[in-house]
């Protein structure tokens, strides 16, 4: 069976220690290899596999552990470390490099690239908060939510608010207080992306949850909250009968592995909010029932409606701080919002997931049409798109991508006609393109499985997401139409 893996929720792996790591760990590795032919997935999968799993060892010793199958994690926690420090080396002027690293813990603006602009910044805020007195002391939990911050849409580290900015945001003033909201209009403004002071009311509509007219749009938000909370006193209790166990341990399980880095999602509070929202969910739709994957499609909906009552970053921010009211608000519209996403998908979790193996079957198609050279590097390496495009087509990319850009992301596939299940294809054929380079580089089986596990997103912003969703676009238009578009 198809687990899941928590490849973005880590640090990015560093390309190059990642090969280097490999390949010393080739040499040394007791593992039985045949010869250079690659090896097949299942023994892959049994090799490694605590890679599916997120165990807090934390405190283990990296060079302890002599077997390939912590890869994933031990990689992963190495260059967290370096995070910071491979962004200035890198960047710095090579007769510079050495100084200013040692100067690091008083002087970090080394980073030259516009797209890197937000990093410098967030480092500039690492090295005020706690001074670094050795490099291997960096903390793990810390860095990333620093660098990798809900509210940082823009990488470039663009100004808050350009002239075009506020023009925008007007725009959507103006269509969100008219008596009858123009919901065509709306979703062409939203495909760019939807202004972060008017996405709640802006994501309610486009949902369907709330009606165009002005004046329902009160009584149905009081109506709607209220009937959930009715399920939560007619079910919420039923959890611990026989029956209904086996979903609610499930989801018990995979609360807390959900966004494990971002201090949001640990609070007790707000794990309670998932557990009852994903166990009524479940129950009310006994076709499919809960399925993991589920529980992260939650989190850009309560990310969102969350940010309406919360100015500062919201990933730190404490939800005990907030009124009941403000809570009950949140976690209803959550419900229902991440209902009407899956109303749309719910063939993806149903008894052996037809809808995520017809899509992935699709992609296959795409890319051989596509680009025939990843195509037949993936055929001469024996891997199969299952075994990476599962997790994107079950959990729509949010592994893949930090959860500013899924946010990002989910604007225009709001504002999109079948956003979720027909556009989400082109996305992600544009995004396994986007790496061809990288794709095209590993040549043997596990590599080629790190690398689509472990893809480098952790610093992406409006801009790459931007650029991502015109090739998804460029793509539809070019096959979409076609009767035989999938096939030559």
């Amino acid at each position: 069976s198809i687990q899941p893996v928590y490849g973005a929720q880590h640090p990015p792996l560093d390309p190059q220690l990642t090969k280097n790591f490999i390949k010393d760990r080739s040499k040394a590795s007791a593992l039985p290899m045949k010869s250079k032919k690659a090896s097949s997935f299942h023994e892959f999968a049994r090799n490694t596999s605590d890679a599916w799993d997120i165990g807090d060892d934390e405190d283990e010793d990296f060079s302890s552990s002599s077997s390939l199958q912590t890869l994933n994690s031990k990689v992963a926690k190495a260059t967290a470390a370096q995070v910071l420090e491979n962004h200035s080396k890198l960047r710095a002027k090579p007769e510079r490099a050495q100084s200013a690293l040692s100067d690091m813990p008083t002087n970090c603006k080394v980073i030259k690239s516009s797209s890197e602009a937000q990093l410098s910044r967030t480092s500039e805020e690492v090295c005020v908060r706690t001074p670094l007195q050795k490099q291997q002391s960096l903390p793990l939990r810390p860095v990333i939510p620093l660098v990798a911050r809900i509210s940082d849409q823009n990488a470039s580290g663009a100004p808050p608010m350009t002239v075009r900015e506020k023009t925008r945001l007007e725009k959507f003033r103006q269509l969100l207080s008219s008596h009858n909201t123009d919901l065509d209009e709306l979703r062409k403004c939203s495909w760019p992306g939807v202004p972060r002071e008017v996405r709640p009311v802006t994501w309610r509509l486009l949902s369907g949850y709330l009606p165009a007219n002005m004046e329902r749009r009160k009584l149905t938000l009081q109506r709607k909250r209220e009937e959930y909370f009715g399920f939560i006193q007619q079910y919420y209790d039923s959890r611990n009968e026989e029956h209904h166990q086996d979903t609610y341990r499930q989801i018990h399980i995979d609360i807390p592995r959900t966004n494990p880095l971002i201090p949001l999602f640990q609070q007790p509070l707000v794990q309670e909010i998932f557990e009852r929202i994903l166990f009524i969910w479940a129950i009310r739709h006994p076709a499919s029932g809960y399925v993991q994957g589920i529980n992260d499609l939650v989190t850009p909906f309560f990310v969102v409606f969350l940010s309406e009552y919360v100015e500062e970053d919201v990933e730190n921010f404490d939800v005990t701080n907030l009124s009941q009211d403000v809570l009950r608000s949140i976690e209803a519209d959550s419900f229902w919002c991440m209902s009407k996403l899956l109303d749309g998908i719910q063939d993806n979790y149903t008894f052996a997931q037809p809808g995520i193996q017809k899509k992935v079957k699709a992609l296959e198609e795409l890319v051989s049409r596509i680009d025939e050279q990843v195509h037949n590097h993936f055929r001469k390496y024996e891997v199969e798109y299952l075994q990476f495009a599962f997790r994107w087509m079950n959990n729509l990319l949010m592994r893949e991508l930090p959860l500013r850009c899924t946010i990002r992301l989910w604007d225009t596939y709001q504002s999109e006609p079948e956003g979720f299940s027909h556009f989400h294809l082109y996305v992600c054929a544009a995004f396994l393109i986007k790496w061809r380079k990288e794709i095209l580089d590993e040549e043997d089986f596990q590599g080629l499985l790190m690398l689509l596990q472990n893809l480098p997103t952790i610093h992406w912003g409006n801009e790459e997401i931007g650029l991502l969703l015109a090739e998804a676009y460029r793509l539809k238009y070019m096959f979409a139409d076609a009767p035989n578009h999938y096939r030559r």
